[in-house]
């Protein structure tokens, strides 16, 4: 009996890996190209959104401080 259980949980393993395989197939992977200008084009949007925050928050730091300290 628990020879049967363990050929079932080695059929249910190679039965989820050939549907991993399956699915995997069915992916349509992006070309070179395609990656490399996506991937510039999430960085230049990060580098910018960062640029825009840190300007944002020095412009509230110097007003914050023109009104707290006067």
């Amino acid at each position: 009996m628990a020879d049967n259980t363990a050929k079932k949980v080695g059929g249910q393993k190679r039965s989820w890996f050939k549907g991993l395989r399956a699915e995997f197939s069915k992916v349509v992977w992006p070309t070179k190209k395609t990656l490399a200008r996506q991937t510039v084009a999430v960085v230049a949007i990060s580098i910018f959104l960062g640029a825009l925050i840190t300007i944002v928050d020095t412009l509230i730091q110097y007003g914050l401080d023109f009104i707290l300290v006067r």
